[in-house]
């Protein structure tokens, strides 16, 4: 598997980074992981607009399914279109949210989207096995493992420390996880994870390496949460960047 980040700033966009989005490659197939505001340019620039053969959205935060609404434009009005539906996986009110957000009244984008909507379980999506789970978080999210050629990525979305996480984690080689906030501040409750929780997940599943996502440049530091981080999980880890690439 080939992980390319398109955008990792954490809840809104910041100076340096769309909000979250990830592509995941094997076998000459590309899964879009989230689609943020401002990932469709990112998108282009290191992977093509029509690069994504499906997408699976983890929540209906805005940071994270944005630019799926843009994304009709491409594929309705393209002038080689309109182009076939494209699968998505996604909560099971995406469908109305995107449509609601495409701002058409009484309009659908089920033209452009063919949705299934997400329950926690396995399943596959093209050649990668997908195992998806309820984490914490105010509205209906999923943590992701994705699976394929014995190894492992998993991706906890936007979450709160959980028994879920740490599952979908258990001996991933690689873990793309949040740390929103910082440790030592009155954070609000069940909503984000800090660096040291992000490496405390990390070191009780065991994972192999720990790349931290979704850090808000607004009122962070990152030195800080890597240190932290650092501080609970001896594994090899660092901040992602958009742009950049890992094999898996």
């Amino acid at each position: 598997m080939r992980l390319t980040v398109l955008g990792c700033a954490g809840s809104f966009p910041g100076p340096e980074s769309p909000c979250s989005a990830y592509l995941v490659e094997a076998e000459d197939f590309r899964l879009l992981v989230d689609f943020g505001p401002g990932s469709l340019s990112t998108l282009q620039r290191y992977a093509g607009l029509h690069a994504p053969d499906a997408i699976l959205l983890t929540h209906l935060h805005c940071d994270h399914f944005l630019d799926a609404a843009s994304y009709v434009v491409v594929r309705r009005y393209a002038p080689d279109g309109p182009y076939p539906p494209l699968p998505v996986y996604a909560p099971a009110g995406a469908p109305d949210r995107i449509a609601a957000v495409y701002g058409q009244e009484d309009s659908t984008v089920e033209d452009v989207y063919q949705f299934y909507a997400l329950q926690p379980g396995t399943f596959p999506i093209g050649p990668f096995t997908v195992t998806v789970d309820r984490v914490l978080h105010p509205v209906e999210t999923y943590g992701v493992r994705l699976e394929h050629g014995g190894r492992v990525l998993c991706y906890s979305s936007d979450t709160a420390p959980c028994e879920a996480l740490l599952r979908l984690a258990q001996n991933a080689d690689v873990f793309l996880c949040e740390a929103s906030y910082l440790d030592g501040v009155d954070n609000p409750p069940d909503l984000h994870l800090t660096g040291r929780e992000a490496g405390e997940a990390a070191a009780k599943a065991h994972v192999g390496r720990l790349l931290l996502t979704h850090l808000v440049d607004a009122w962070g530091s990152e030195a800080q949460t890597v240190a932290s981080a650092a501080a609970a999980y001896a594994g090899p880890l660092e901040v992602v960047r958009p742009g950049a690439s890992y094999d898996i």
